[in-house]
This record gives structure tokens, sequence and C-alpha cells, in this order.
């Protein structure tokens, strides 16, 4: 393991950040299929620990709470209990390990300045990936804007960031309309962001399951 790595991983929380502002800003995503999660970035190249998060074989390095649209609902757990069993990964497009396959994966993200991530974090927690659609944004936009900064504020100066759909050239403003993108899951349609800091990664994802 990468002994700075471990450094950084040992250092703990940013300030003013801690488990219940964690869960409150996650909270934000509670009406959108949303998958929330962290885990441990143990390799420079960080697509395996990528991978880990999405068959969700590792736990949030913190202990901190995130959210998985297959898990705790007992109804849709039975039912995609098969799914599960066979691709743990479900719904994700899990990242390949051959040098020709993570060249093909990374083709789909495209990197973002830290300066578009808190609008890329509030459009996913819209309804229609459209801010301009999204009733009341007005009112409830200072809200989510401070739950994104909350996200935002576990991955540090110096984090990556990368997204599954290319807006708006080198300073994209996600509260735009979003009308590509390309699918990492399943699904026709997804929108999301890997963080991608020295001591973690993060995956904040959107699906359109219609």
């Amino acid at each position: 393991m990468n002994s700075e790595i471990e450094s950084v991983r040992q250092s703990g929380p940013q300030a003013g950040l801690d488990a219940g502002t964690w869960a409150t800003a996650v909270e934000m995503y509670r009406n959108r299929y949303s998958f929330i999660a962290v885990g441990p970035r143990v390799h420079e190249e960080w697509l395996p620990d990528v991978a880990a998060v999405m068959r969700r074989e590792v736990t949030d390095p913190r202990g901190w709470r995130g959210r998985d649209p297959e898990r705790g609902d007992e109804e849709l757990e039975e039912e995609l209990a098969e799914e599960l069993a066979e691709d743990p990964a479900f719904p994700f497009r899990v990242p390949p390990t051959s040098e020709t396959g993570d060249a093909q994966w990374r083709s789909r993200l495209f990197g973002i300045p830290r300066s578009a991530v808190v609008r890329l974090l509030v459009m996913l927690a819209t309804d229609v990936m459209d801010v301009s659609r999204q009733h009341g944004f007005a009112d409830r936009r200072p809200g989510m804007e401070e739950h994104a900064q909350v996200i935002l504020s576990r991955f540090p100066e110096g984090s990556r960031f990368l997204t599954n759909t290319r807006h708006g050239g080198d300073h994209p403003d996600f509260y735009e309309r979003v009308t590509g993108c390309w699918p990492m899951t399943r699904y026709a349609w997804d929108f999301g962001l890997v963080a991608v800091s020295r001591a973690e990664v993060g995956l904040i994802w959107s699906f359109d399951a219609s």
C-alpha cells in the first residue's frame, strides 16, 4: 500500500465534516434512484478501487452511511436477489481489469474541474436531470448546494473528478440542460461522478431505470 495514501487516510475527516453532516447531505438523493458510496483507495491506478465499491466488496473507510438502491428495501432486494448473486456490481458495468478494457472504460469518463462539482451533485439529485425543469428549484437550491458542498468537502484539493457526461467543454455548467451521457450501467441513461482523492474513491450515481 502506498505510504502517502495510508498517512492521508489516518488523518481523519475534513474539518466540519462528520457522519451526521454526511448522512444529511446524502439524504438529498432520497427521491432519486441513486447510489452513493465511498471506499478506500489502495492502488495508484484507482480503477480496481472503483470496481471494489461497485461490487460492494468494501465499506466506507470512515464507517459512514451511503445509499444503495439495491439494499435496505426488502421487497426490492427479494426481486433482485438472483441478479445480485450473479453480478454483485448490479446495475454497474464493472471496470475491466485488462489494459484494453481499462482504456475503453476510461474513455467514457471525462474530467471536470472542482468548480463544476457542486452543480453536478445538485443536478444528480433532481428528478429529470434538467435543473431548469425542476419544480421549486429556486427555493430548494440553497439547501441542495449546501449538501453538495458537504459531499465535495470529503475530497480535498488535489482530488480528481470525472463524469460520464461531456457537457460545456472545460468549464461545464450542469444547471444547463444535459442532453447526453455514456452509460456506465445496465440502463440506457445514467449520470454520475467519480471522485478520487489520495485516500478514497467515491461514486455518486443516479439512474433512469424506466
